[in-house]
């Protein structure tokens, strides 16, 4: 669904800046919408919207220009400071601060128009009669199914909903009230411009509704699941944007702030409960594992725990488990909020450590996926043949008695054993003895070679964050470095890998990086491989290196002299 304008390209539109910024709307035409003018505080509706073309007109004072222009010079600033802040605002539900015209008092007067947040159990009864009245759309339900890897019934009990569409909100509000819900007070609720109670759902905020259930069992607040994340103009291509959006009301008129509660999943009296960003996270890796988990709405969103920890501790937890993102090794703000999980568990009692995990997954709910999917794909690979098998590795010739047995026990009906086995004509002779010019073995040993390779990675520890860690090459671009900086690395690995004797070095990049994920190869004292790490192939020929990118390898220069060398075991961060 489209959120941008349709004529400017901004994720927001003209009367979205008009209502941030309060204006006083007098008449409306088709197209056109008339305010009072902010800039010398004429009432009479002289401001001119142009709602197709998202630009304005002053009739009484004289100044036009786009949606950026109106903002900027009601505040006082410049159009991309504008930009910035409209984008947050609408983010965050606020509105902007008020403009210096001659209705200063009025607006203050307006925006005092406040309410004090409801109970606990107010808030949950009203938000369980809310979602009630909403569905779950069918590309909302396949998503779930097929990217985050739930049941029906999973999504059934962690309560996800689809938005509802803007022009219904009003009627389902209203609908709430005359059934006895209290909207007052209940974040995202408010009193439009009409003096008609509704909830804050626009089409640009259309998504997944993400329940955020406390640890007892209350609904305190939703969060939207954005079908389109919101971009500011000025961000890199690669940028995804805001994904997460809470729904609140604050500075709208009887409105009241989400209050970022922390989400809660699992056994409240369990020994060790883990920590996570998000509430579908969190739902999505109790799912999977069982195990108990509590989330904040970001990696910044810690003050909650504190109660939360209080209580767990009380009730007999012992230990608290950090699973922030793993971009808490190049992102400050991340590492920041993972310290502070750290510290507030130690203050009441609990110890805690940090879990890692393959770095190519960013959340441990990808991560888990993953490890699945994995599962799945090793029960594929039995179906290899064994020739592929031995070419790579894999297996060795005293596995062949095995595959042969398995084809004479008739789990390949109809398949030549020959075929079954992956052999040639003469290399099935040769295995016969048929063929006795050539040795069976020496045939196979003459198709295979043995590729030597380093593993090279990042050293991480303190404080110290790496903007590119776990990132593409561009972001070592970005970061300043035009080839990764060999005094930041450490060797972890130097081994080799058998191959068929034709195999290009693009199958054999992708195979060691297959080969160092989750199940390591003996002496192998580093993470998971993933972006940023620099591998070397080395043979007669000379050495190539190569900077592990988010989508395959990119050749590179590398100075190995001034990496560290390979660290004593158990020193290798991390818990796989």
């Amino acid at each position: 669904m489209e959120i941008y304008s349709q004529t400017s390209g901004f994720p927001f539109t003209i009367m979205d800046v008009a209502e941030l910024l309060r204006l006083h709307i007098r008449r409306r035409s088709p197209g056109y919408a008339y305010s009072d003018c902010p800039f010398c505080g004429d009432q009479r509706g002289k401001l001119c919207l142009n709602l197709t073309k998202d630009v304005w007109y002053s009739n009484c004072c004289g100044g036009h220009g786009g949606m950026l222009a109106l903002y900027a010079k009601a505040r006082r600033i410049s159009n991309s400071e504008a930009y910035r802040e409209i984008c947050g605002e609408l983010l965050t539900g606020g509105f902007a601060p008020a403009y210096e015209t001659q209705r200063k008092e009025a607006v203050k007067k307006e925006s005092a128009a406040q309410t004090e947040r409801a109970s606990a159990q107010t808030i949950h009864q009203t938000y369980s009669a809310f979602l009630s009245k909403l569905t779950l759309t069918p590309a909302h339900r396949r998503h779930l199914q097929a990217k985050r890897g739930l049941t029906d019934e999973q999504i059934q009990l962690f309560g996800f909903r689809s938005t509802p569409p803007p022009y219904l909100c009003r009627a389902i509000t209203a609908k709430l009230i005359k059934e006895g819900c209290t909207v007052q007070g209940v974040p995202g609720f408010f009193v439009d411009n009409a003096g008609k109670w509704t909830v804050r759902y626009f089409q640009r905020t259309a998504g997944i509704i993400l329940p955020y259930v406390g640890i007892d069992g209350l609904i305190q607040g939703l969060q939207t699941r954005l079908d389109v994340p919101i971009k500011g103009k000025d961000d890199p291509p690669d940028k995804v944007g805001m994904k997460y959006l809470w729904l609140a009301s604050a500075d709208k008129p009887m409105g009241v702030s989400s209050g970022s509660p922390v989400h809660f999943v699992g056994d409240p009296n369990a020994r060790v409960v883990y920590v996570t960003e998000g509430a579908m996270k969190a739902d999505i890796a109790h799912a999977l594992t069982g195990r108990t988990f509590a989330a904040t709405g970001g990696a910044g969103c810690t003050a909650h725990l504190d109660d939360l920890f209080a209580f767990l501790s009380r009730n007999g937890t012992e230990e608290i488990v950090e699973a922030q993102d793993m971009d808490k090794y190049s992102n400050q703000g991340v590492s920041t909020g993972a310290s502070k999980v750290y510290l507030l568990a130690r203050k009441h009692g609990m110890a805690c450590r940090r879990l890692t995990w393959n770095p190519n997954y960013k959340g441990i709910d990808d991560w888990l996926l993953g490890l699945r999917q994995k599962e799945k794909c090793m029960k594929e690979c039995k179906n290899v043949n064994f020739k592929e098998r031995y070419l790579s590795g894999e297996c060795t010739l005293d596995d062949l008695d095995d595959y042969v047995a398995r084809w004479h026990e008739g789990q390949e009906d109809g398949v030549d054993l020959c075929e079954y086995l992956g052999f040639t004509r003469d290399e099935y002779n040769a295995l016969l003895q048929v063929d006795l010019t050539c040795k069976f073995e020496d045939l196979m040993e003459a198709q295979r070679r043995r590729q030597r390779y380093r593993v090279y990675q990042l050293i991480l520890s303190g404080a110290k964050t790496i903007p590119f860690a776990f990132r593409g090459i561009d972001h070592l671009h970005k970061a300043g470095y035009q080839q990764p900086p060999a005094a930041d690395y450490q060797l972890v690995y130097d081994g080799e890998i058998c191959c068929p004797l034709v195999q290009e070095e693009t199958v054999v990049l992708e195979r060691i990086f297959c080969l160092c994920n989750d199940n390591f190869p003996a002496g192998y004292a580093g993470r998971s491989l993933s972006p940023s790490d620099v591998v070397e192939l080395y043979d007669k020929g000379g050495r190539r290196y190569f900077y592990c990118d988010t989508d395959g390898f990119a050749p590179v220069q590398f100075s190995p002299l001034l990496a560290k060398q390979v660290p004593k075991s158990g020193d290798a961060a991390g818990e796989q």
